[in-house]
């Protein structure tokens, strides 16, 4: 009996301290590693004659909502138009998205027609095939980037260790237009900025990054967090660096329900564990500081659901000690705030920590689900697009079974918890 108490407050005590760990401490501990061994790098300045060829690819499947105000979004960057070509590569799309992009053909807008629907993955595979400079620069059609952007992001590929550039992601209001980065967005921001630093960046934001086309490695069919897995698998293969460039800006608009986050939240569980089977070697503590960043920002995120249940489990078990009593009531108390915190208004008081814990409770639920799809069998790379503020659902765009439905975070909730 007492074995049996000793392994369950240790189990109690180990989950705690993970938690605490990658949530808390982790970023703390990045932030004096960074000041300590990391560097402020700069970017190269380049003249108008250096500034390299780049081709934008973007994928989309059924984006006619979009598409045509993310190609004249593009057909607007600063850049000389002899050294860009912008490319759409359609994966099976049944609306007008080919139909809209072929009306800019002359305008250095190319159209790769992909009939059959294959997912992302593939899609992404074929095109970059076919691409035709030295750079590429991936965002997706419902972005808008900054005109500056791609310059902001191409001068770092002077340095010929530099094998991909991410930039900076921020989420607005479809309606007025304003930010609405919320707390965790810029916590991550944060946690990225740290570990450039470090050289141990751990992915990209899809919307705006630049790789060198050379590196741009070959997805298994069926990967889903592309954004995360390319910049890393070029790394892994062979040890560029991968920077952060926060002057390099890109917004998306928040999508209309809480829903939809979830779902978001589920597929990148799921991407999550597939993306550890194509990974693991950078976990390697000869690889530096990206095993430690890799281990302590994603390995134990993924995991922090578990932790969660084996932390409200063993307290239950050992409730009859004073201590785990006072434990398992602060605990219900958190799950009582995360069910009240939709429920609650803004002006409410503590309404932004009980809607922070409302969103902490949904996203690791969220992270259950994809680990129990990932583990269910093969995943597909098709998605389906995004519902767009004010526009009807699309039965042709709705998801099948699969935890591969793309979707994006509400308004509302981006203003506390971004993804």
């Amino acid at each position: 009996m007492y074995e049996m108490r000793l392994i369950l407050a240790l189990v109690f005590w180990v989950s705690l301290a993970a938690m605490v760990y990658s949530y808390a401490l982790y970023p703390v501990m990045i932030f004096v590693l960074a000041r300590a061994f990391g560097r402020g790098a700069t970017a190269p300045l380049l003249t108008e004659s250096e500034t390299p060829s780049i081709s934008l690819l973007i994928a989309a499947y059924n984006e006619q909502a979009v598409i045509e105000g993310r190609i004249l979004n593009a057909l607007a960057m600063d850049y000389p138009s002899d050294r860009l070509e912008i490319v759409i590569a359609s994966d099976g799309s049944t609306d007008q998205t080919v139909a809209i992009v072929r009306r800019f053909a002359g305008q250095n807008v190319r159209l790769l027609d992909y009939r059959a629907r294959r997912g992302k993955a593939s899609v992404l595979n074929a095109a970059a095939a076919q691409l035709r400079n030295p750079i590429v620069l991936l965002s997706d059609a419902n972005t808008q980037t900054a005109p500056d952007a791609a310059r902001r992001l191409v001068r770092w590929f002077a340095d010929p260790a530099v094998g991909a550039v991410c930039g900076k992601l921020v989420i607005t209001d479809p309606s007025s237009g304003g930010n609405v980065d919320g707390l965790y967005w810029k916590y991550e921001t944060f946690l990225k900025k740290q570990e450039g630093r470090l050289g141990a960046l751990l992915g990209s934001n899809g919307a705006i990054y630049a790789i060198r086309r050379e590196l741009f490695p070959v997805l298994p069919a069926g990967t889903i967090v592309d954004d995360f897995v390319i910049p890393l698998l070029a790394k892994q293969r062979t040890g560029c660096a991968i920077v952060y460039d926060g002057s390099a800006v890109a917004n998306e608009e928040s999508a209309p329900d809480v829903a939809a986050e979830f779902q978001r939240r589920a597929r990148i569980g799921a991407g999550g564990w597939q993306a550890i089977g194509m990974l693991w070697r950078l976990l390697n503590p000869a690889r530096g500081w990206i095993a430690l960043t890799f281990f302590s920002h994603k390995i134990l995120r993924w995991l922090c659901p578990f932790f969660m249940i084996m932390l409200l489990a063993t307290n239950f078990l050992l409730v009859n000690v004073t201590v785990y009593r006072a434990a398992v009531g602060l605990q219900l108390a958190f799950y009582a705030a995360a069910a009240v915190g939709p429920r609650v208004g803004r002006a409410a008081p503590f309404g932004k920590f009980l809607r922070l814990a409302h969103m902490f409770v949904m996203m690791n639920a969220a992270l259950l689900v994809g680990f129990f799809r990932w583990l269910s069998g093969p995943q597909t790379g098709a998605w389906v697009r995004t519902r767009r503020i004010g526009e009807a659902a699309d039965p042709a765009s709705q998801a099948p079974s699969t935890p591969e439905a793309v979707v994006q975070n509400t308004a509302e909730n981006q203003a506390t918890l971004s993804p």
